[in-house]
């Protein structure tokens, strides 16, 4: 294999373990995912107040579990470079329980997001995120 080849498989493994990321994790709320493709020290640069590690995550999964349902996220781009991943997509879902402190509307929403993950070893070891929260909150009647 040459290194152009070696090189194109790990960006395409990257992708592949990013994609079941959002898919098993984010979506499906797979804590057993998060065990398998996260870095013990995993860090979450942009999820306020959560801490390096799997513990946060877990927490945060079951938080937003119980706040919203029929989630679904588009993925519109994946980019890979080095061990960096990066996708945009767009998330909608509808807001049935309490979630980011607000109580359930009844109401959905859709709006885009950008995703960065750093993988180490094939694993997601870093993650930054930008999201239209204003535009989600106008949706669900508190902006």
């Amino acid at each position: 294999m040459t290194a152009v080849q070696q090189r194109t498989d790990t960006l395409e493994h990257n992708k592949a373990v990013v994609r079941r990321f959002i898919d098993e994790i984010f979506l499906n709320g797979d804590l057993d995912a998060v065990d398998e493709l996260l870095t013990d020290d995993f860090t979450p640069h942009t999820w306020g107040g959560m801490s390096s590690g799997k513990r946060d995550l877990k927490r945060a999964i079951e938080r937003v579990s119980a706040g919203i349902s029929d989630e679904k996220m588009t993925i519109e781009d994946v980019l890979a470079e080095g061990d960096l991943v990066a996708v945009r997509l767009t998330s909608a879902a509808t807001h049935t329980g309490d979630f980011m402190g607000m109580p359930p509307s009844g109401k959905r929403y859709e709006i885009g997001e950008i995703h960065i993950f750093r993988l180490q070893d094939g694993q997601v070891a870093e993650h930054w995120h930008q999201a239209d929260f204003m535009g989600m909150m106008k949706q669900l009647g508190e902006g």
